[in-house]
Parts: structure tokens; sequence; C-alpha cells
């Protein structure tokens, strides 16, 4: 039998050490569901040209135009760096505080997200590497054994000792086969992960900065001399200004 055929055979239940295989598959078979359901989530929310969406968005800040910019964080569907975007553009009048708990608020559901089951990864390459280790000492325990018994031929001792080592050597060969994959995956999702969380954070900045520009900006109201009495009064707060005459409101300012 060629190599890939005595490979093959080693899940056999005649064969010593098939267990370990057994167990290897799964792990590999686990590995790459996760792998396939890490790469299409992150390029989901990764988008494209993030720096020039963000631009975009900026842009439509300095233009007040803000339900563009909200339009345009819908039209991104899954991106991450929008959901984020889309949570201070909806809180952009009223006021720096509002503003940034809720990029931060948006920021903590979404990265989170980014990270879930990466790490799964990392310890599938651990187990694998153990499995496939304690299949070797398994195939080296039935190899010693073959050499120590006693009332066998030396034909059949060569046939046990040949049968223990393989064993070991498949179970070392498929745990590596299952580990070394996983393990360089792991280190390409982190970093993509990574990326992805960096944009987040920078860009967010950017926008609140440009938000909370805007939000002090000053701005020209008018009040009607007919709406003015003998009594004026002026309540302020961080983010508000209300206007009373007579005790009665007739001007709200949301700055």
């Amino acid at each position: 039998m060629n190599f890939f055929a005595k490979f093959f055979h080693s899940f056999n239940p005649s064969e010593p050490g098939f267990m370990f295989m057994w167990i290897l598959l799964v792990v590999g078979v686990f590995c790459i569901a996760i792998v396939l359901e890490r790469f299409f989530y992150l390029m989901s929310r990764s988008g494209f040209k993030a720096e020039l969406f963000i631009k975009e968005i900026l842009a439509n800040v300095k233009k007040d135009d803000i339900p563009a910019a909200q339009r345009m964080c819908t039209k991104a569907g899954r991106m991450a760096l929008a959901s984020v975007v889309k949570a201070g553009l909806d809180e952009a009048n009223h006021g720096a505080d509002r503003i940034r708990n809720a990029i931060e608020e948006a920021t903590l559901k979404v990265v989170p997200q980014l990270e879930k089951r990466t790490n799964y990864l990392a310890t599938v390459g651990n187990v694998a590497t153990l499995l496939g280790l304690m299949g070797t000492i398994y195939g080296l325990i039935l190899s010693f054994a073959a050499v120590g018994k006693p009332g066998i031929d030396a034909a059949e001792k060569s046939t046990l000792l040949a049968s223990g080592i393989a064993a070991a050597m498949n179970t070392t060969f498929t745990g590596l086969m299952v580990a070394i994959p996983a393990i360089i995956l792991y280190a390409l999702f982190r970093a993509k992960t990574q990326k992805l969380i960096d944009e987040i954070d920078e860009h967010s900045l950017r926008l609140v900065n440009a938000l909370v520009e805007k939000s002090y900006r000053t701005h020209k109201y008018h009040i009607s001399a007919s709406q003015l009495k003998e009594g004026v009064g002026v309540h302020v707060t961080h983010n508000n200004i209300k206007i009373f005459t007579d005790n009665k409101l007739i001007k709200e300012i949301n700055t």
C-alpha cells in the first residue's frame, strides 16, 4: 500500500491507535468549522476602504449633513466601523458626553464579536499536538511490549513492533497536520481582528472630535420682540440652554 492508503487504513478499528486518529479527525473538523465561520464573519465586518469611508463621513459632518452620514452607515451593512460610527452620529445633537458614551457602548458590543471564537484555534493547535503525542506514547508502549513479550517468534515480534511504531507515527503526523494550520490561521485571524479594532479606535476618535467641535460651534438664534416681556430668565447646562419669559419656556437650544 502507498502512504495515503496506509494512512487512511490507520482509521480502521482493527489498527492500534485508531481511537486517537478518530479523535484527531473530530478536532480537525471542529477546526475547519471555526476557520470558515471566522473567515466569513471577519470579511463581512471588515468592509472595504475604511479610510475613504470615514473621510466621506467627516465631510458630511463638516457640512452639517448628519442624515447623509447616517445613510452611508446604513448602506455599509454589517461593517464593524459603520455600526460604531452610526451610534455616534445618532447622538450628534445631544452633546459631547452622549456622543462619547454611545461610541464606547457600540465599541464594547462590536469588539467581543470580532474576537469571538478565534482563541479556539490556538486551543485546537495545542490539543491536537498533545493528542498526537499521546498517540505516539501509546504506539511506543505497544512496540516495547511486543519486544519484551515472551513466547513469540522473531517474525511476529517484528510485525507487532512495526504496528506499534506505525500507530505512533500516524498519530504524530495527524496531530501536527491539524495543529500547524490551526496555529497559523489563529495568528492570521488575530492580526485581522486587531487591524479592525485599531481602525475602530482611530476613526471613532476622529468622528468624536469632529462631532464635539460641531456641537461647540457658535450659532445665532433669533427671538422675536413679541416673545420678550419684562422678565427674562436663562437656564444653562453643559449642553443645553433654556430661555424663559414670565416662567414660560420660549426657546431651548441644544449645544
